[in-house]
């Protein structure tokens, strides 16, 4: 989640008015189970990634406190890049794919992804990229930006058989902060797919994620960008996490696995409605971890195990979000903590629940787990 000035306040106010789910959508029975989607886990599996940034990862000589540095390592990092050349964030000039090969700080601590591909403690890590695209979905889609989407597939395809799961104008409906117009999200969608279709590119899966709140299930069916080019959904689970049931109902029904591609503790306040802002949530507090505990984590878990069937892969944001000017104004996190090795008793069940034999980390094996039969 990199949302960009001056936007943030209104993302805070708008995607946290309750934690009231949405009215049920009804679906009918789930339709015959598919074959596995392209790097879907076998059943009872979900992917582990943990992000999103070079500090709150860790794993690095340069960045040596992060999630990487205090528990076993996950099945895949999660990290962000853009097209959006000539813009500007808390003093940075976006090039285009910034943070991928260069060192980039848009107001939400370093990125970089190549550090972490060249470094061993990455091997065996999947990756996934928030691909942002504000303010050029038009260029985009009319092909003024192909130089950019050369770029990126290029150094993907350089990976090999490292599996890339491609967040593409993530947070579609995000509207407040992405302000996307649909037939040029859709436009953009399909050009970037088709041209890395065209390059040979095959070690991407192509995941369609929506914020978690505010779309209804004909909302989602107007802004998708069709079964061929979709391999996950996707949403965000923050604080109104139980009105992503639309999203779950529209991946069983088209036979999609879901990625929570961003999960971090957020918790409404009693005038939520009102300002948007959430609950101090530090977990260096032992008082807001427990809460934090009790009414997020556990929530996150059970939403996790209930929906064994669909739910496939998940991110947790292990970050310092109060720390950062990005979000020092924004009523989302700017009294956010999330970083889990700051408390010992959230550590311990983090551990405890990612040892439980569903989650997938990193390992010698797992690429040709997530590859299967493919390739």
């Amino acid at each position: 989640m990199n949302y960009s000035i001056p936007t943030l306040c209104l993302a805070g106010l708008l995607s946290l008015s309750s934690c009231q789910p949405a009215a049920e959508q009804t679906t009918g029975p789930a339709p015959a189970q598919a074959a596995l989607a392209k790097f879907e886990p076998p059943a009872g599996k979900c992917l582990l990634f943990v992000g999103q940034e070079l500090e709150a990862i860790g794993g690095l000589e340069a960045y040596s406190d992060g999630y990487y540095d205090h528990f076993e390592a996950p099945g895949g990092f999660t990290m962000y890049t853009n097209f959006r050349p000539g813009d500007e964030s808390f003093g940075h000039i976006y090039k285009g794919v910034d943070g991928v090969k260069t060192t980039d700080d848009w107001g939400d601590s370093p990125s970089n992804m190549s550090l972490q591909i060249a470094d061993e403690d990455f091997a065996h890590s999947a990756l996934a990229i928030g691909l942002e695209l504000v303010n050029h979905t038009d260029e985009i889609a009319a092909g003024v930006h192909d130089s950019l989407i050369l770029e990126l597939g290029t150094f993907l395809q350089s990976l090999g058989r490292r599996p890339v799961f491609l967040r593409i104008g993530y947070e579609f409906d995000g509207h407040a902060w992405n302000h996307y117009n649909r037939e040029e999200y859709l436009g953009s969608f399909h050009r970037i797919k088709d041209m890395y279709d065209s390059m040979g590119i095959d070690n991407i899966a192509y995941v369609w994620q929506c914020t978690g709140w505010g779309s209804d299930y004909e909302a989602l069916e107007a802004w998708y960008p069709g079964d061929e080019y979709v391999d996950w959904c996707g949403y965000s689970h923050f604080a109104r996490w139980p009105e992503a049931q639309p999203m779950l109902d529209f991946a069983r029904n088209h036979q999609k696995p879901v990625f929570v591609a961003e999960a971090t503790p957020t918790l409404g306040s009693p005038t939520v409605k009102e300002d948007g802002q959430t609950i101090p949530l530090d977990l260096n507090d032992p008082e807001q971890a427990q809460q934090a505990w009790d009414e997020w984590f556990v929530p996150f878990f059970e939403t996790i195990h209930q929906n064994e069937d669909v739910i496939k892969a998940i991110s947790y944001i292990n970050c310092y979000w109060k720390s950062h000017p990005m979000w020092e104004n924004n009523p989302t996190f700017q009294y956010v903590d999330a970083r889990l090795q700051q408390n010992e008793m959230i550590s311990e069940k983090w551990k405890a629940e990612m040892a439980s034999g569903r989650y997938l980390h990193s390992s010698a094996g797992l690429f040709d787990q997530l590859w299967g039969d493919k390739k």
